[in-house]
């Protein structure tokens, strides 16, 4: 394969390489681009997120202030909050939007803020950005995975892959590759942050999962022992303990700390939506005393089922054909305990999925806040998952993809190339 001046080498077909190859293309279509794939079909994954539907970007609008301007985005990307403050300032939600708009993908934004196709039908996605690298003349090469990689002064880098006798030359390297790890950057000395998972639910011990597995309560706080992270949203029981957004998020936040515990610790979650004890007593009191005569099995908060209600009800020892009205302030205490800070025991986790999401790659103190180019091996960009960037689930790590894949894009062809 002879390449070697005015070449772009893309190494990876996921979400932020096959968009970062039809920008350079747009840009200048002189432009020499090539996409490796090591696997056998370029963007897999997309074709898989959303369950399927491709949950590609978020309204963001839990995430920008009244001047319009995003804010708490350490929420939405745990790490990596400030250069994505930085890649959203140049290429928004609003941006991937009108972008996919403009290719003719119809577009929904949910009640949650998740943006999906109407057609709510990923391949879509993954066929709107196949079609244009091939309208766009970017090759595409599948099978190649790339072994190592080494910088030749003042000509670029030469790239050795699995089937090929001789090194490729190329002067730009694009690194997309996902799952944090890229074994053949090692040759370059390029600090890398250990790869962990990011996005996964967790097996809860000694909890009547079986019993109450599908159930869900629509509004929990969710938060792990010994820190100070908690995050809001549904959670659902499973066969094999708790999943949901709170969790998943949860997991996000904690994906470094609940790795150095080996995944186990204590999981405390407020099913009232966090709100306080004080609060939570005082509706209790008056759901019991408006329904002093009945079985209290059968008078339970509307953001619980009954089953979920009867659990608890076990838990707190309080007998199941208790009569509201004649509870004591022993059961009234420990209903109102469970309610707002029940303790559950995390003994592992769980992938979520087909979207596993891990935290590290390549650190961004290596890279240009601006370009993604690296520090030091000029030349050399990375972009998506290769990097340490990584999000919660709601469509906020495709579009991290978009706009990193949009930033290296445009530095390489405003750079003169």
């Amino acid at each position: 394969m002879k390449m070697g001046k005015n070449t772009v080498s893309i190494i990876g077909a996921g979400a932020a390489g096959c968009f970062c190859a039809i920008e350079l293309k747009r840009r200048n279509p002189q432009m020499q681009v090539h996409v490796f794939e090591r696997g056998t079909k370029p963007l897999a994954k997309v074709a898989v997120t959303g369950g399927g539907r491709c949950n590609l970007t978020n309204s963001f609008a839990d995430f920008i202030d009244n001047n319009g301007r995003y804010k708490d985005l350490n929420l939405a990307y745990p790490r990596g909050d400030k250069l994505m403050r930085k890649m959203l300032g140049d290429f928004s939600h609003e941006d991937t939007m009108e972008w996919f708009e403009n290719e003719g993908v119809r577009l929904v934004t949910q009640d949650d803020e998740c943006v999906f196709p109407q057609s709510q039908d990923a391949m879509e996605i993954v066929n709107t950005l196949v079609r244009l690298m091939r309208y766009h003349g970017v090759e595409l090469h599948l099978g190649k995975k790339l072994e190592d990689i080494e910088e030749v002064d003042e000509m670029g880098y030469n790239l050795f892959f699995n089937d090929e006798e001789l090194p490729v030359l190329s002067e730009y390297v694009v690194v997309t590759t996902g799952g944090g790890k890229a074994p053949f950057l090692k040759s370059l000395n390029i600090k890398m942050v250990e790869a962990l998972p990011s996005l996964f639910t967790f097996n809860i011990k000694g909890a009547p999962c079986q019993e109450l597995m599908g159930t869900v309560v629509e509004d929990c706080v969710a938060g792990l022992g010994g820190t100070k992270l908690k995050a809001r949203g549904p959670l659902l029981w499973t066969h094999w303990g708790v999943s949901g957004p709170a969790i998943l998020k949860l997991s996000s936040y904690a994906a470094r700390i609940l790795a150095e515990r080996n995944y186990e610790g204590t999981l405390t979650v407020n099913w009232c939506g966090g709100r306080h004890e004080e609060e939570v007593r005082h509706d209790l009191m008056q759901l019991m005393t408006a329904n002093a005569g009945k079985n209290i099995a059968n008078v339970y908060p509307t953001l619980l089922t009954q089953k979920h209600w009867t659990q608890m009800l076990m838990q707190c020892a309080i007998p199941l054909t208790q009569r509201c009205g004649a509870l004591n302030a022993t059961h009234v205490n420990r209903l109102v305990s469970i309610l707002t800070a029940q303790q559950l025991a995390i003994s592992g986790r769980c992938h979520y999925k087909e979207e596993f999401v891990t935290c590290g790659g390549v650190a961004l103190t290596e890279l240009s806040a601006k370009t993604l180019e690296h520090k030091v091996h000029k030349g050399l960009y990375f972009a998506g998952e290769a990097t340490d960037v990584d999000a919660i689930t709601g469509g906020f790590n495709l579009q991290a993809a978009w706009s990193m894949g949009y930033a290296v894009a445009k530095a390489l062809t405003e750079g003169g190339f």
